[in-house]
């Protein structure tokens, strides 16, 4: 490295954008106050409504306990959340955002229904730097939040810290599909109609615009088992959907 590269300032990525990390975290945070109202709506817009069967493979693969202490980080709107407290686990619901824990602290009592919000706790935090202490959950769960950190090895570090030891960590993420054909059909659908879609429903094309192209430079899905692997976890696993579209990645804490 020469003396020029090393006087260079980290920048990170923000959709193609590259940005300081500071900047980042600002960014990102604007986007989800501002699709907040009508992030689950979008969901069901973006995906055909298939980003809940994907959530209901995801929660199954987990599998909540009753009595279980589970994380859910980047959870905010609840939509992971609701389901895992459903089967008898307490889940403390985690966000960066306060305006995505507010919807999910809006929809909670009718999406819980008789079974009552009393195991679900929802606590602001940065997933970089969770105030939990060590070894106090039993799961650490993230559905379509972690490509949005800045600094996913700081994130993936402090889900290993505060699992206890036989821990369980589950990721949804979308990643990149190897089905040929599909990609260049998903890619034209996601750069040229999700912004138009996120104009119609959201009024905020810009905000969807940069979600898609979070997705695109997210790691590939053996990339991203490797850096969960050097977070220290063991038997990791990546299940594709549609070709690795959408990936549900996972470890344990030995």
């Amino acid at each position: 490295m020469t003396h020029s590269e090393a006087m260079q300032p980290e920048t990170v990525s923000f959709g193609y954008e590259e940005v300081a990390p500071e900047e980042k975290a600002a960014k990102v945070g604007a986007v989800f106050s501002s699709v907040a109202k009508k992030y689950d709506i979008m969901n069901d817009a973006m995906s055909a409504g298939m980003h809940r069967l994907w959530k209901d493979q995801f929660v199954r693969m987990v599998k909540p306990q009753p009595h279980e202490q589970i994380l859910d980080m980047a959870g905010g709107t609840g939509d992971i959340a609701f389901r895992m407290a459903a089967k008898g686990a307490h889940v403390t619901v985690s966000d960066i955002n306060q305006d995505m824990l507010d919807v999910g602290l809006e929809r909670a009592p009718k999406k819980m229904g008789a079974i009552g919000t009393d195991r679900l706790s929802w606590s602001r935090q940065n997933a970089e730097e969770l105030s939990f202490p060590s070894k106090q959950f039993d799961a650490y769960t993230i559905a379509f939040g972690i490509r949005n950190v800045t600094h996913i090895d700081k994130a993936l570090a402090e889900a290993y810290r505060v699992l206890r030891y036989g821990g369980r960590f589950y990721c949804l993420e979308f990643s990149t599909t190897t089905w040929p054909g599909f990609k260049e059909v998903y890619d034209a659908y996601s750069h040229k109609l999700v912004p138009q879609i996120g104009q119609m429903i959201a009024g905020d094309a810009d905000s969807y615009r940069y979600l898609i192209e979070s997705i695109r430079r997210f790691p590939p899905m053996p990339e991203f088992e490797q850096m969960i692997r050097d977070a220290g976890f063991i038997n990791t696993r990546v299940t594709p959907i549609l070709g690795g579209l959408v990936a549900i990645h996972s470890g344990w804490k030995a």
